[in-house]
């Protein structure tokens, strides 16, 4: 398969950096505040050392950042960066489809903390005001633009 990262197109970009389930799940429990590489690991039931490939990944990839929380011993925590900041509408609307399509009985739901209602995200185009996938789109390769 052709490394996706080298395609021309923005979502299979994305898709090469934050694709596989961990890496989402990981992202989406750093947006509940988790930063340590145990609290990961007992939230999530995953192998240390795929969680470990993980944590280095998305921090190269510049959606988390280390910082130095014990110098005795030397112990770091996951903080997002802007850029993993910037992915929580990415994970909501994941959710919002799962609801609309999948079995939702007993699932985790978010809440805005500040007003209490369930987040119900919306996704629409800046320039038209509708929503996204209520009308036909084009993909227009870079080499036609």
């Amino acid at each position: 398969m052709k490394n996706i990262d080298d395609l021309p197109c923005l979502i299979a970009r994305s898709l090469s950096l934050v694709g596989d389930a961990w890496s989402m799940l990981i992202l989406r429990d750093a947006h509940a505040g988790l930063t340590r590489f145990d609290q990961f690991r007992k939230s999530l039931g995953i192998a240390p050392t795929m969680l470990t490939k993980r944590l280095a990944a998305l921090t190269q990839d510049g959606l988390l950042q280390t910082r130095r929380y014990s110098d005795r011993p030397p112990r770091d925590e996951y903080v997002l960066t802007q850029a993993g900041r910037d992915f929580l509408p990415v994970l909501l609307t994941i959710g919002a489809w799962g609801r609309k399509h999948r079995d939702a009985t007993g699932v985790t739901r978010f809440f805005d903390e500040e007003t209490g209602t369930e987040i119900e995200p919306l996704t629409i185009d800046k320039f038209t005001g509708a929503e996204i996938g209520t009308r036909p789109i084009r993909i227009v390769p870079p080499d036609e633009t």
